[in-house]
C-alpha cells in the first residue's frame, strides 16, 4: 500500500564518507550480492521503481542502441527496461561478479538451455562497446566505495551517453532508528547517501549536468511478520555498527511486539518510510587537469581530439 508523502521531520543521519573509505560491512555486502543472484522473486518495490525510471526515459530525445544493465533485477525490473528500449542491444553486469564483467544480456524469449550455452561459451563473448545508456535500478546504495563504482560507469558509457539510476536515500526506514537506539539493538539499516552528495560525486567522476530527484513512499503492512518478510526481500543490513551475532527467537518476538506497538497507525497497519533517489547525468568529454606537469591516457587524448575535430556532416 502506497500512501501520500508526509512532511514529518526525520532523525538526522550523518552522510557516509565518500573519500574511498569503506562505509559498509564487506562480508555483508558479499552475502547480499550472492543473495541477489539467487532464483528468488524480485521485491515488489524494486519493480515499481524500475517502471518509474522507465517512464523518465521518455525525456531522452535519442533512443539508446546499446544499453548496459548494472546488477539486473529479475522479472519486472528487466521487463521495464526492455519495454522502454525494445530495439537496443542489452549488456549486463551481474551482482555476484567481483570483476564486473560486461556480458550480453540473455534474450527474454530464449530457451533456458540456450541461455546456459551462452554463459558456457564465454570465450566467444564479444567485447561490449561504450554504451548509450547505463541503467542501475536500486543498487547504488550497496556500492562501496562509491567513487570506484562511478569510475567504472564512466568508462563504460560513450561520450554524450547517459546514466540513469535509483537508490534508497538516507530517510529510508527512519522510523526504525529511534526504536533500535532506545533498545540498544545497534543500527537497523544500511547507511545511504544524500542525493546532493551523490550529485557532487557524479561531477567529480566526470559526469555532466546531473539531475537529482527524490520521492518519499509510505508502505504499510497488516502486521510485523509481513513487514519483516518484505524488508528481508529488499536486501540485508550492511551497516558496520549493526548488532553482531545471531538473534534469538525471544528477541525476534520482542521485535515484532515493539514494531506492532510503535509503528501502528489509526487503522492498525504498520507503516515505514522509504526515500527513493533518482539520478540522471551525461558522460562528458574527458578534460585534462592543468598543472605544472600533466599526464593523460592515450584513450583520453584520442577522445578529446575526436571531439575537437568532428567528422564532416556531424
Amino acid at each position: 500500500m502506497v500512501q501520500p508523502p508526509t512532511t514529518a521531520p526525520s532523525d538526522p543521519v550523518p552522510t557516509p564518507g565518500l573519500d574511498g573509505r569503506t562505509m559498509l560491512d564487506p562480508a555483508a555486502v558479499t552475502r547480499l550480492r550472492q543473495q541477489r543472484r539467487a532464483d528468488a522473486p524480485q521485491p515488489w518495490l524494486h519493480g515499481e521503481i524500475a517502471r518509474r525510471m522507465a517512464d523518465r526515459l521518455s525525456l531522452v530525445r535519442q533512443a539508446p542502441t546499446e544499453v548496459l544493465d548494472w546488477w539486473p533485477e529479475r522479472a519486472e525490473g528487466t521487463d521495464a527496461l526492455v519495454a522502454a528500449c525494445p530495439q537496443a542491444r542489452r549488456w549486463q553486469v551481474e551482482a555476484g561478479d567481483p570483476n564486473a564483467s560486461i556480458r550480453p544480456a540473455p534474450t527474454p524469449d530464449k530457451a533456458w538451455w540456450r541461455q546456459l550455452l551462452d554463459k558456457v561459451a564465454s570465450s566467444d563473448t564479444p567485447a561490449a562497446p561504450p554504451v548509450d545508456l547505463l541503467w542501475a535500478n536500486m543498487m547504488l546504495h550497496w556500492a562501496d566505495p562509491l567513487p570506484a563504482l562511478l569510475a567504472q560507469w564512466h568508462r563504460a558509457i560513450r561520450v554524450d551517453g547517459y546514466l540513469m539510476f535509483s537508490s534508497f536515500g538516507p530517510d529510508t526506514l527512519r522510523e526504525l532508528r529511534p526504536i533500535y537506539r532506545a533498545a540498544g539493538w545497534g543500527e537497523p539499516a544500511s547507511p545511504c547517501i544524500d542525493m546532493h552528495d551523490l550529485g557532487d560525486e557524479l561531477v567529480r567522476a566526470g559526469f555532466a549536468d546531473p539531475v537529482m530527484d527524490m520521492e518519499t513512499l509510505k508502505l504499510s503492512w497488516a502486521g510485523a511478520p509481513a513487514l519483516l518478510a518484505e524488508l528481508r526481500s529488499l536486501g540485508r543490513n550492511t551497516h558496520p555498527q549493526r548488532h553482531a551475532g545471531l538473534r534469538t527467537p525471544r528477541w525476534n518476538q520482542r521485535l515484532q511486539e515493539t514494531l506492532a506497538e510503535q509503528l501502528a497507525g489509526p487503522d492498525g497497519r504498520l507503516t515505514l518510510t522509504f526515500e527513493i533517489v533518482y539520478g540522471h547525468a551525461f558522460r562528458a568529454v574527458t578534460r585534462a587537469k592543468v598543472s605544472a606537469q600533466t599526464s593523460i591516457t592515450l584513450d583520453a587524448m584520442r577522445e578529446m581530439t575526436r571531439r575537437r575535430n568532428p567528422p564532416e556532416g556531424a
